[in-house]
Formats: C-alpha cells, structure tokens, sequence
C-alpha cells in the first residue's frame, strides 16, 4: 500500500471511529474541544515542528496557538466561576502546589523561563477544569479520552509504517527511536500508556453495561482503539509505560469484579498488596530481576548513574533552582559534556526536587495522597468511575520512579490534576456542586450492582431533604440508578 493511499485509508478510518462511537444521549459542552485540541498538541509534537520549524528557535507559532487556547479556556471557566472556585478549594493541595511554583520563580537564575513555563502550566489545569466543570463530566471525560485517541494512536501507527521520516527520530547516540507523531520514544509510551489505561476502562464499562445503548458499535470502536494502543505500546519499547498500562489494567480489571466493586475497603488492600510487592523485591534482592522483566539492566539503562551526578547538582535542597528551570545554563552543558541530549533526570521526584528541592516533593506527595483518598472515596459512590480515578494516581506514582512525569504537558500530569479535581467533583455532589438535572434522572454510568444502586438511592434520597439542593434532584423511580458520577 503506498503512502498516499494509506493516508487516505487512515483518515476514512478515524472517521469512522467517530461515527461508530457517536452518542447521542450525551449532551456534553462544545467547549470540550478545547482540552481535546490541547491534548492533540501537547501529547504530540508542536505545530511548529508539523510545519517543518525549528521549535526551539521559531516558537512564537506555538506561544500564539497556545495563548489562544488558554484565553478561550479562561472565558469557559469564568461562566462556570462557582464550581470551579469550589472545586479549587476542594483541591487545595494542588493551588498550593501552582502557588509554589510560581513563587519559586523568585530564587530562579532564569525567572523569565520559569514564568512562562508556569503560565503554560497553568494553561494546563484550565483544561482540566473545562473537562471536569462540563454539565455531564463522565461522559465528557469518555468522549475526551475517545476524540483524543481516535486522532493520536491511529496517526501514529501511520507515521511508523508509512512516514518513516517522520515516525522515527535519533537519540544523541545515533540510535533509532519509534516516536510516531510523538518527538521522542517515552513521550510516545506514557501518551498511549494513559490513552489506553482509559480505553480499557471504556471497554470494561460497555462489557459490564449490557442494557448500554448502541453498545456494540461502541464496543467495536474501543476494541479498535484498545488495539492500536497495545501495539503501540509494544513499538515504543517504553518499559516503564509498559509496566505502568499493565498495572493499572490489572487494578481496574480486579475492581470490575464484585468482590470489590461491592466492597471499597478492598480496594486499599489491593493497591497496598501491589505496593509491598514491588518493595519487597527490591528489599530481598529481586531489584534486577524485576529490571530485566521490564527490559531494563539492573542500573535501569544508565539511569542509577544519572541520578548519583544529579542529586548533588540541586542549588539548594530545600527550594530547589526555580519551577522548570533547573536544566538550563551551565548545569545543562556539564551535563551534555558527559550524556549528550539529556534534558531530564528519568525520575519524577528526583526531576521535582531538583527544580523545586523537599518542599516541592513534599507538595507532590500531598497531591497524590489527598488523590488517592478522594478517588477511593469517589470509588464509594461510582465504582466504575472511582477506579479509573485511583488508576490513574497509582500509576502516576509509580511511573515516576523511572521517568520524569511531574512535569507540564506531560500526559500522565494531566491526568493526575484530572483525577484529583475530578474526585473531588464527585465528593462533592450536595456540598455546592451543580449537577444537571438530566444526569441524575437519566444516568449514562454507573454501578451495575444492586447494593451499590441501594447505596446510590438512599444518598439521593438524604439529599432531597437538604433545602438547599432539592430543587435539583428530581424524583428518581426505585428501578433506576442515579447519575452521582459529576
């Protein structure tokens, strides 16, 4: 098949993937578009580069498209201005987090890089609050996931075998890396890593919803997808995506079961299973073995020594050089001297204390205990939703152990502030938090199981009786599940 044709083919099908996933009993907001086209970009390469720039030195095209896009994002969130001043309070550890960030510009050597860096990440978290604020937040968030993949995953498989020139890069070494629309071969693990972690879950849902409308068609586009992301995941040779996927593919498939599913207090007893397994290998001895079963060598390919030259190249441990700022300067040509192209310390935590020192690892792990607890409480009242919701925070912690994913626009720190504002979302129903009347009384997920239906019915019920909600909360009928997913 020769390229040109290919393409053609590839764009028939993507366009049917829209067609055969179209749902027209959710009425999402056409604002929604803006995460996805931010998604687009962010999770693939600047438009710059599509456009055979240089975006290293002709970046005003990129800074303009993403001005744009965080002025329109503004304009949403300002007409949404309750929830998301609520959710906001509710997600306090992740604005104390921003707010650090940019107080730490302060102590930078490159102030004027670290804040427009800080301002691009916040431009990130207004994405967020559009997909979360939507008047049907699950149903947004599966139609993000879908819109998202449909594009990327199957561009990407194009590029690898029909666009070599552009689906293949070179490390500083020489190397040959599989990138896809992606610049580098990590950057295209963790994007069809968190693309298919949500798409498993898709499929889980429609398998377990059988009274789901149109759920064939559904099914056949993310089985499609599923596809495409496997694969992916396999051309990508990212080992710590890899193992991410799997992990969190196995946690969601374990609480679809309903000797959790109906049970929430298991779900601790699962993550905290998973997480004295892996420490208890590294504590007997298994540290290589378990680096091997990931495709790595037991210095996790050259990553242990990196980390020994970087740890005392903090400028200060308790602060850190300035939000994002740390790999600029002449720390940055000592570096390439001895690793040509290195530009991040393959650690999450080790990438935050070196830009932001003890305190910012200190704040990070805030967000991921408070979204580790609010998705498990969110898991109380939606299962389905709630453990996608714990996913993704179990797998942002561990992923970057080996990676640097606590950074802006990257796919999996995106999804992290998508499951802590999200969870909180969720707790937060009757607390001052809008839900739309067509969710509750026409719900579109939720808990397949009677005990959680029971569960769902008797909440509702208590919140007609507070007087501040109960013109919200129409009269449900006993052989209906409530929406209590926004």
């Amino acid at each position: 098949m020769g390229s040109s044709f290919a393409l053609f083919v590839f764009i028939v099908g993507i366009g049917g993937l829209f067609f055969l996933d179209r749902d027209d009993s959710a009425r999402t907001s056409k604002a929604l578009w803006l995460p996805v086209i931010w998604m687009w970009i962010n999770g693939s390469r600047p438009i710059s580069a599509w456009l055979g720039m240089n975006p290293l030195t002709d970046s005003s095209l990129d800074e303009l498209v993403s001005g744009i896009l965080v002025v329109l994002g503004i304009i949403v969130i300002a007409h949404r201005h309750r929830d998301v001043i609520l959710l906001l309070r509710r997600s306090w550890p992740i604005m104390l987090y921003f707010s650090f960030c940019l107080v730490s510009v302060l102590w930078s050597d490159f102030p004027g890089q670290g804040f427009k860096r800080w301002v691009r990440a916040l431009g990130e978290l207004v994405m967020v609050m559009i997909l979360v604020t939507d008047a049907q937040p699950t149903a947004a968030l599966r139609r993000f996931l879908s819109r998202v993949g449909f594009v990327l995953l199957p561009a990407s498989v194009l590029l690898l075998k029909y666009y070599p020139n552009l689906g293949h890069a070179y490390d500083a070494w020489g190397l040959q890396m599989n990138t896809g629309v992606t610049t580098n071969k990590n950057m295209l693990g963790v994007m069809t890593f968190v693309l298919a972690l949500g798409t498993f879950w898709q499929v889980l849902r429609l398998i377990r919803d059988s009274k789901q409308p149109n759920r064939a068609r559904h099914l056949l586009a993310q089985c499609i997808l599923l596809y495409f992301s496997i694969s992916l995941l396999f051309t990508a040779h990212s080992a710590t995506s890899g193992a991410s996927f799997t992990l969190g593919a196995v946690f969601l498939f374990a609480t679809a079961l309903p000797l959790i599913s109906r049970r929430p207090a298991a779900v601790h007893v699962l993550v905290l299973a998973i997480l004295l397994g892996g420490g208890l290998t590294v504590l007997l001895g298994g540290k290589g073995a378990a680096a091997k079963a990931m495709g790595r060598n037991e210095d996790f390919t050259g990553r242990t020594e990196v980390w020994e030259v970087l740890i005392p190249m903090a400028p200060n441990p308790i602060v850190g050089a300035g939000f994002e700022t740390f790999w600029f300067g002449p720390r940055l040509e000592n570096l390439w001297r001895k690793w040509p192209g290195v530009n991040e310390a393959h650690d999450g935590y080790l990438e935050v204390y070196l830009n932001l020192g003890l305190l910012g690892v200190g704040l990070i792990t805030l967000i991921l205990t408070q979204g580790y607890w609010s998705a498990v409480a969110a898991f109380r009242r939606d299962s389905a939703l709630g453990s996608l919701l714990v996913a993704f925070v179990l797998t942002a912690a561990i992923y970057n152990i080996t990676e640097a994913g606590f950074r802006m626009l990257d796919p999996i720190w995106f999804f992290l502030l998508v499951s802590g504002v999200a969870a909180s979302r969720v707790n937060g129903i009757g607390k001052g938090l809008s839900q739309s009347r067509q969710e509750v009384a026409d719900p579109t997920f939720g808990d397949s199981d009677r005990d959680s239906r029971d569960r769902n019915l008797t909440w509702m019920n208590s919140c007609r009786r507070e007087p501040r909600i109960a013109s919200a909360v129409p009269r449900l009928s006993t052989t209906r599940a409530p929406q209590i997913d926004s």
